[in-house]
């Protein structure tokens, strides 16, 4: 798959990421099973400030303009200061903004080769509301902090963007999210350096644990309804819609 048809497929999932410390990039990268929350994973540092300050956070879906305005009590941040990873989590707009289906993630398994080909996508500041791509080669891996070194540039605002590529499937998947870059400055100027990659560890480990959780509410609730049927077949109590009647009778 050319790159122009991967940025094509993601595109639609990217959000611009506003606080009023700065600006980052994110991208939706799940729905709860109910489908009444959804996730935005982006860099830690672009939401930290905000988080920690109980400040208010702005998800704009660009070219459409349209945006989720998040005061501190409307979400909730699941940080990972180790791999500088967060998801924000909210309730899904009543009007769609974000795609109906996340673009998958890269199996933690199944890590990068040396030279393999990625991109990432963000918002930087030189242009902030253009959404910009990048590409560059995998460079190494380091293991002590879940994180690729890319040899190609990164900008400030496109922290948070996801890092993506097409499998031997011709399939699009999200290996991580640009954290930082490193710049060369062993000979007291600016040269190329290395941009640093999170792996998508923080999302998959807090996505799972979300299943987890409708999961066992799931349970609980089937749970509650064979303990409610068996009340019902013994006649210790009424169904739960007959009470409700009777109940806004005789609140009437």
């Amino acid at each position: 798959m050319e790159w122009n048809e991967i940025v094509e497929k993601v595109k639609p999932h990217i959000v611009k990421i506003e606080t009023p410390a700065g600006s980052g990039t994110g991208f939706l990268c799940f729905y709860s099973q109910d489908r009444r929350y959804c996730g935005i994973a982006t860099a830690l540092h672009v939401v930290s400030y905000a988080n920690d300050w109980n400040q208010p956070i702005k998800i704009l879906q660009l070219p459409s303009f349209e945006q989720i305005y998040l005061e501190g009590y409307k979400r909730v941040i699941y940080p990972d200061w180790k791999t500088d990873s967060a998801i924000i989590l909210f309730e899904k707009p009543e009007k769609p903004v974000l795609p109906e289906n996340p673009i998958p993630f890269r199996p933690i398994d199944k890590i990068l080769d040396i030279g393999e080909k990625v991109g990432w996508i963000g918002y930087p500041y030189l242009e902030p509301y253009k959404l910009c791509f990048f590409s560059g080669s995998i460079s190494a891996r380091r293991e002590d902090r879940n994180a690729y070194l890319i040899d190609g540039v990164s900008i400030n605002g496109v922290s948070g963007g996801p890092v993506i590529l097409s499998n031997d499937k011709n399939e699009v998947e999200i290996v991580g999210i640009i954290s930082s870059y490193m710049a060369n400055l062993a000979t007291g100027g600016t040269l190329p350096g290395l941009s640093i990659a999170q792996d998508v560890s923080h999302f998959q480990n807090t996505v799972q644990t979300f299943r987890s959780i409708d999961d066992a509410r799931k349970k609980q609730e089937e749970i509650k309804m064979k303990e409610e049927k068996e009340k019902i077949e013994k006649g210790i109590s009424q169904p739960p819609e007959i009470e409700t009647k009777l109940s806004s009778k005789g609140n009437g």
